[in-house]
């Protein structure tokens, strides 16, 4: 499916942006291990998140769909889950497979974990190592970094782990591996990545603390829950950018998810000028929610690097486009963990911006971005099958002078099904 727009004139709107894509992964797996029936609302149903359930229903946890963003989950308890009767396919969701695979390395029986060819490409050595040193047995292709990994679960032993990278994703997998050693195990990085994990698993009752930059978990049996999936920054983005780089518009994204290590894009937004108001604010299921307002007007460049990058490394695509209309020069480094994403998302970034005639070059860890150009052309973009690409170019196309069109923009479904006619809701084109 190919995505056409136009450049908008300032428009003026209040949405909502569908659920948090990374609260809905824990919701399902947290839930299945539980013991009781949990209920799960506003729950994303993109690509991603229902590969996660098609995971957790072949290991024997039973799934309600009561609607397509309303889930029921049967929890099995910690020792519930039973070995898949076929390998088990997380799709392009490299939070399914890096999330089941400390949740597998405690089961006592086997399974095998692939996807499609971008999660083949993406490194797994960095959960295989510490599961390995908790004790179990794990393999994959290229000396054990590549998926498709087998996985045969055994008794677990606690171990401190400190994390060469700041990763939720490998954070969250040694913590749910953690649910099964005997004793205490603990992960420490070098910086704050997300936390949603930690903050799930204390509602369903687990003994979880952190300390700073580690988090420590003991085993203990969870208890079901409901859980409210608050609306996804990661996608909000999009418009809320949209709204700071069109001098004039106006958009509130209601219900959006304001977890602090979450909301970089919102303070590089404000550092870079654009008008940002925040209302309403409360703390549902453990996750902060507010409301947010953006008005667009001038944006100035800035560099951007250190530990803010954890806090928005979704959101760096979208933000490049920002600078391009931003006047002067943005420096984005420490951004290195963009190179194993979907795609390239540093090289993708710079070979399509440089479609519509953006002076962007891609730098050893990041990219360098001289804007104030008072006119780009559209182009005709790749998504390179990753869906922040993908909205990247869109936003960007709704900047420019003429047509844009994203070939391949089915990938959007990933993480925000209904993206296409929230934008043609907003109207405006040309």
């Amino acid at each position: 499916m190919d995505l056409t727009v136009k450049k908008y004139k300032p428009f003026q709107s209040v949405i909502n942006v569908p659920g948090d894509k990374s609260i809905s992964h824990r919701s399902v797996m947290i839930a299945a291990i539980a013991n009781g029936v949990s209920t799960i609302d506003n729950f994303l149903p993109g690509d991603d998140c229902l590969s996660t359930v098609r995971c957790m229903r072949q290991l024997g946890v039973e799934i309600e769909q009561l609607s397509p963003a309303s889930l029921k989950v049967h929890g099995r308890g910690l020792h519930g889950l039973q070995e898949a009767g076929d390998y088990l396919d997380v799709g392009n969701s490299g939070t399914t497979i890096r999330f089941l695979s400390g949740l597998l390395a405690g089961q006592e029986f086997f399974s095998v974990l692939t996807g499609d060819a971008s999660i083949r490409r993406r490194p797994m050595g960095r959960v295989v190592t510490p599961l390995r040193q908790m004790g179990a047995q794990i393999w994959g292709r290229n000396g054990d970094r590549l998926a498709p990994l087998a996985i045969h679960g055994s008794r677990l032993q606690p171990i401190h782990y400190d994390s060469p990278v700041a990763s939720a994703q490998v954070k969250s997998a040694v913590l749910l591996a953690g649910l099964y050693a005997k004793g205490e195990t603990s992960v420490t990085e070098p910086a704050q990545s997300r936390d949603h994990t930690e903050r799930m698993l204390a509602g369903f009752g687990a003994d979880i603390r952190t300390d700073g930059l580690t988090a420590v978990i003991r085993p203990g049996e969870l208890s079901a829950q409901q859980v409210l999936v608050p609306g996804d920054i990661s996608s909000a983005a999009f418009f809320l950018t949209a709204a700071a780089i069109i001098p004039g518009a106006n958009i509130t994204v209601r219900k959006l998810g304001l977890n602090s290590t979450r909301t970089g894009i919102i303070e590089v937004l404000e550092a870079m000028g654009a008008i940002i108001e925040i209302n309403n604010r409360r703390t549902v299921s453990g996750e902060e929610l507010g409301d947010v307002t953006v008005t667009g007007q001038g944006l100035q460049g800035i560099e951007i690097g250190g530990e803010l990058i954890p806090r928005l490394i979704d959101e760096i695509p979208v933000l490049a486009v920002a600078a391009a209309l931003a006047e002067g020069q943005t420096i984005i480094r420490d951004a290195q963990e963009l190179k194993v994403k979907e795609s390239n998302r540093l090289e993708a970034v710079t070979y399509e911006l440089k479609r519509f005639g953006v002076d962007i070059n891609e730098t050893a860890d990041g990219l360098l971005i001289r804007g104030g150009r008072k006119q780009y052309t559209g182009a005709v973009c790749e998504s390179y099958h990753d869906h922040r690409i993908a909205m990247a170019c869109t936003l960007m196309g709704l900047a420019s002078v003429g047509e844009t069109t994203v070939r391949s923009a089915e990938c959007i479904n990933i993480s925000f099904p209904g993206f296409a006619q929230l934008l043609a809701d907003l109207g405006g084109g040309e």
